[in-house]
């Protein structure tokens, strides 16, 4: 099933829909060299909460990890959201076999998207450091969203040395100034975090997982 936009959501970006829109077809097949730590944080979140009810993943993307987590977590009940409606169009063919078991929604992640109920798991997989404007907004609404004792997991790039990489990864709609490790300290309770290196220092990036306070 599919949600339309909220109408809570912000105006959308253009840089970014059309950035997805362009790179969709292609995404899984160019991605898979650098988005280092997605199969680590689904395994440290399942060590925080092995039996998750109702998971939410913000950035879903084409839904490669909505298929991951729908085989770790065979009774949960999943919901993916994101912005770009071309992105969502490659995830719900992926998706498909899963049925009543995954709900897509296409909106950005300003606001919380179901308090009354609440996440068990929120997980954010290389989406935060592009919600630019947008990443505070983000973190305070995944705060809102998670059921009491939930947790928020979270894999992104955090920093680099090299002021010409980060100009390149700018270039991509990516902020990496590790930006984002206070402001999840400060809206969970840790539970995990580490720091790891990719390509020999190239960059680094980040595995969180923290609890509803």
């Amino acid at each position: 099933m599919t949600t339309p936009s909220s109408s809570t959501a912000p105006a959308r970006s253009g840089g970014i829909e059309g950035y997805y829109r362009l790179h969709a077809r292609i995404y899984d097949a160019t991605r898979w060299s650098f988005l280092f730590g997605r199969e680590a944080i689904l395994e440290c979140a399942e060590a925080a909460w092995p039996r998750p009810a109702r998971i939410l993943e913000v950035g879903c993307g084409t839904g490669r990890n909505l298929m991951a987590l729908a085989k770790r977590f065979p009774k949960a009940q999943l919901t993916g959201l994101d912005l770009s409606g071309a992105m969502l169009a490659v995830a719900r063919r992926k998706t498909a076999a899963l049925g009543s078991r995954l709900t897509l929604v296409e909106r950005a992640y300003a606001a919380p998207l179901d308090e009354t109920r609440g996440f068990d798991l929120v997980l954010c997989s290389y989406a935060l450091t592009m919600f630019n404007p947008g990443y505070e907004q983000a973190i305070a609404a995944a705060a809102q969203d998670l059921a009491p004792g939930g947790h928020f997991a979270v894999v992104d790039f955090h920093q680099t040395r090299f002021p010409w990489f980060a100009r390149w990864m700018g270039v991509n709609h990516v902020r990496m100034d590790a930006q984002l490790q206070p402001l999840l300290r400060a809206n969970f309770a840790l539970v995990t975090e580490q720091v790891r290196s990719a390509y020999g220092g190239l960059w680094e990036y980040l595995l969180f997982v923290g609890r509803k306070k």
